[in-house]
């Protein structure tokens, strides 16, 4: 193993225990955003899932500011500085739980959500400071510290909502103020590379606009498809807690579902990127996509309790192959020089669209219920195949007769 390789997995494994530990804030929203939610409105319950739009509205918004703050700070003044924020919003959504405000714990949740925004950073952070041919295992390898959090995340859940009794989940959101502490110990650690900036302006081509880098049709179709993996996945598994729930189902076996679920999501990325080196980042998406449709059919077909933990093993599965290769996809569109504005806009819409998905889980459900939200999948997935397959065919050579 080289030198270059050897730092960029000793990067990838910090970058990889921050995304276990701190990413767990982000397990800790979406098990039980929604069911917190759902206890403070009095009346009109279809708004149970704004708090969890407000996470996902937090990433969107904290993406670029995050991206820049990186970029200027170093990585790891920028990265630890996301903790501080993660803290900060685990403080006041456990606040506004004592306070019993609804629209407070939404804006503390908005707050995670901003930190969050740095944590889906790790990812890039991973690719940029590895060699070629290691950047898809390095953002693999960062994404498979979150089989910690599925196994953290939820189990803090069930220790602690209780807690502060008769407050719920109080103590739950309160621990995301102790994890980001001890994800800031642990990113503390990371070295500050001279190299990059040296490589960049090594770099003799003037940097693209934004819209040249976006207008790339491996962009275009990369962006489509993490939006639509990610979306989906949010949509789903946002309004299956509250469909569990209203299965007759207990919290903690909700919870235990999105344990399933996140496990699954990160899972498989201990060998995600070595599928991706060998049979392309196209063919991994495509995968992903399918897994997504088979958890719909799975999901339509009933409402045990094994339907909805298995269609929520099947969401995480096709969420890690489709967001992973499509990130992946992104990655390889643009130069180091132009890191910031791409990745920056690239997370504003993503987790734009995730937060409009999870809002409209919500009002979905208590529109139309369970097998609505899982309907939905099918024009979202099949749309985001059919671009794949023409990226695809667009870049098949073409043999003469």
């Amino acid at each position: 193993m080289n030198p270059a390789e050897r730092e960029a997995r000793r990067t990838a494994l910090i970058l990889a225990s921050s995304q276990a530990i701190v990413g767990s804030a982000s397990s800790i929203c979406m098990s039980i955003g929604g069911l917190a939610g759902y206890f403070l409105l009095a009346t009109d319950k279809s708004l149970a899932t704004a708090p969890v739009t407000g996470f996902n509205v937090g990433v969107a918004l904290g993406a670029l500011p995050a991206a820049a703050l990186i970029r200027r700070a170093g990585a790891r003044g920028g990265f630890m500085l996301g903790t501080l924020v993660t803290a900060v919003g685990g403080a006041l959504a456990t606040w506004a739980l004592f306070q019993d405000l609804f629209w407070p714990f939404v804006a503390g949740l908005l707050v995670v959500g901003c930190g969050g925004a740095f944590v889906q950073q790790l990812r890039f952070a991973a690719a940029d400071n590895a060699p070629s041919a290691f950047k898809a295992r390095a953002i693999s390898f960062v994404m498979a510290g979150g089989v910690v959090t599925a196994i953290l995340g939820p189990q803090i859940v069930i220790f602690t909502h209780d807690l502060f009794a008769p407050v719920p989940f109080a103590g739950s959101f309160a621990a995301i103020v102790v994890l980001a502490a001890i994800g800031a110990a642990v990113l503390s650690l990371l070295r500050e590379r001279h190299g990059s900036a040296h490589a960049a302006a090594a770099d003799a081509a003037p940097p693209r606009s934004l819209v040249a880098i976006v207008a790339q049709p491996r962009f275009l179709v990369g962006l489509l498809c993490g939006v639509g993996s990610f979306a989906l996945m949010s949509f789903v598994m946002t309004g299956a807690p509250l469909a569990m729930v209203g299965c007759g189902f207990s919290a903690e076996e909700a919870t235990l579902g999105i344990s399933w679920h996140v496990m699954a999501m990160f899972g498989p990325s201990f060998f995600t990127g070595r599928l991706i080196h060998r049979f392309g980042a196209e063919r991994i998406v495509a995968l992903g996509l399918v897994l997504l449709l088979g958890c719909a059919v799975v999901a339509l077909t009933g409402i045990a309790l094994w339907q909805f933990w298995t269609a929520l093993i099947l969401l995480g599965l096709g969420w890690n192959f489709g967001f992973i290769g499509a990130t992946a996809m992104v990655a390889d569109t643009y130069r180091l020089v132009e890191k910031g504005k791409a990745q920056g806009f690239h997370d504003f819409v993503l987790f734009g669209s995730v937060a409009f998905a999870s809002l409209m889980a919500g009002m979905v459900y208590n529109s139309w219920g369970w097998n609505m939200l899982n309907w939905i999948v099918f024009p979202v997935a099949l749309l985001c195949l059919s671009a794949l397959g023409l990226l695809m065919a667009r870049r098949r050579p073409a043999y003469a007769a």
